[in-house]
């Protein structure tokens, strides 16, 4: 039985529950890709699949389309694999259990893969249809757009007819995207020093866990104040220490670095009978926190629990850090700038420059933490990495920047721009508003694969993304599936 059977529009939600049967976190998209390929072959219309595992499918133009210009329609088929704590799926190698309820759908204890789950599902419906009417289409299927857009990076679109390209990768109906950050990731390497002295063995190993914050997109949801776990644990380390001097033994969060830290652990080893006056430390910086987000991050939570067994007996855990080691993590850590640096001069309310600690790793020798950065001007995205660099090397870490791309510039002219404004007024009888956004989207990269490309971003309503609260509404699905289809009927510019 289907779980979705009685959701409008019939077929893309059919596509969407196919889909979300098939594990597809980023790097891993061999089986999506597989059922895209599958997919194309049933339905004997012409597909590629790269080395990547990115795919092409082409269906040629309806009668009396086969004139107009074609028309490039695009998403990625990886999404963000979060879950809450409790949640004990695989994501990796178990599908997602839907939920509807009432205008929402979402997924039980994870992310639901919306973003960009339902450009896949838009995409089939479309390619499936026998009565939609179309010019040429060119549906261009991409992977780990969330890790750095490395599908759009390495697909080869040189034998691609279309300069026309409808990007479904946008998180907001009534809106259409014609501009978008530039971005990449940074990575940032302490080496550790830990010590087997009888001292640091005699102290009380314990887990610190800081959990239950709202996270979020780094690039959509950097501009609602949110607080960042793994911050939120070190400053809560550092008023710590001044009453009992620990020694750090790991902070692990296994996050993504597009992602707000919704929690974060960490493996502490204290001086004997301190553990009462080191979560009294914990509780008051907790209840400061939690007045300082009292809006924006409610429920920020700070525990302590006895160290598990199994936890003991990793490798980056059979010792402490020594003093100025542990000093250096937790310096690191709140050094380095995090969150919004500068808004937009010529956009009101527009995030220009942010960047956003997503994961924090520790193994027997090094700590690392990964980044994601973004900024709409390039000389400013370049002054922040800089600055990252400069700081994390003077206390003593190492800097890779790596997954850069393109901010997606803003086109005078665009034939595609004026004929979706103008098919929304007659479909809707609004005015859809044009924006840019913080988020990076593919086309800036795909801009410079095709000369003189026209593209917009659209996508229906969505919301907390990449958290395990991402929920879709299921009316926005069927109003922007007719607005596709409509702009793909219409005819001319």
């Amino acid at each position: 039985m289907r779980i979705l059977e009685n959701l409008e529009p019939n077929d893309v939600f059919y596509y969407f529950e196919e889909i979300s049967k098939i594990p597809r976190p980023s790097y891993q998209e061999k089986a999506i890709s597989d059922y895209l390929m599958k997919f194309a072959f049933e339905h004997h219309l012409e597909a590629k699949q790269d080395y990547l595992y990115n795919v092409i499918i082409i269906k040629e133009a309806t009668k009396g389309y086969e004139n107009e210009e074609p028309v490039i329609l695009q998403g990625h088929m990886d999404m963000v694999c979060e879950k809450i704590s409790s949640c004990n799926k695989d994501m990796t190698k178990e599908g997602l259990d839907l939920v509807v309820e009432g205008d929402f759908l979402h997924a039980k204890g994870t992310t639901l893969g919306g973003d960009d789950g339902i450009a896949v599902a838009y995409i089939l419906a479309i390619l499936a249809s026998d009565t939609v009417k179309h010019p040429r289409l060119e549906c261009v299927i991409t992977v780990s757009e969330e890790v750095g857009m490395d599908g759009a990076r390495g697909v080869d679109l040189s034998n691609l007819k279309g300069h026309t390209l409808l990007n479904i990768d946008s998180e907001k109906e009534g809106e259409l995207l014609t501009s978008c950050a530039g971005g990449g990731r940074l990575t940032v390497t302490l080496p550790l020093i830990r010590e087997t002295s009888p001292e640091a063995e005699a102290m009380l190993p314990v887990m610190v866990h800081v959990h239950s914050l709202m996270g979020g997109h780094s690039g959509i949801e950097i501009n609602k104040g949110r607080a960042n776990a793994v911050l939120v644990l070190a400053q809560a380390l550092i008023a710590a220490y001044a009453e009992v001097p620990f020694r750090i033994l790991s902070i692990n969060n296994g996050g993504k670095d597009n992602a707000i830290p919704r929690e974060t652990t960490a493996l502490i080893a204290l001086p004997g009978r301190s553990l009462s006056s080191f979560k009294d430390a914990l509780l008051r910086t907790q209840e400061a926190y939690r007045e300082e987000y009292v809006k924006a991050d409610p429920d920020i939570t700070i525990e302590v629990h006895e160290a598990p067994d199994d936890v003991l007996l990793l490798p980056e855990n059979k010792s402490a850090l020594s003093a100025e080691s542990t000093k250096a993590v937790l310096t690191l850590i709140t050094a380095l700038p995090n969150g919004i640096l500068r808004m937009s001069d010529n956009i009101e309310g527009m995030v220009e420059t942010s960047l956003n600690l997503g994961i924090i790793e520790t193994d027997a020798i090094k700590l690392t933490l990964h980044y994601a950065l973004r900024s709409s001007v390039g000389s400013a995205y370049d002054a922040m990495a800089k600055k990252c660099e400069w700081i994390a090397k003077a206390l003593g870490a190492e800097v890779m920047r790596k997954g850069e791309y393109p901010a997606w510039e803003f086109k005078k002219e665009s034939p595609l721009r004026e004929k979706m404004i103008k098919v929304y007024k007659e479909l809707f009888q609004k005015d859809i508003e044009v924006v840019a956004v913080h988020a990076g989207v593919e086309c800036g990269l795909l801009a410079g694969k095709i000369e003189n490309l026209d593209a917009v971003s659209i996508g229906p309503d969505m919301f907390d993304i990449h958290t395990p609260q991402e929920r879709l509404s299921i009316a926005s699905v069927k109003r922007t599936y007719d607005f596709i289809l409509k702009v793909l009927e219409t005819k001319g510019a």
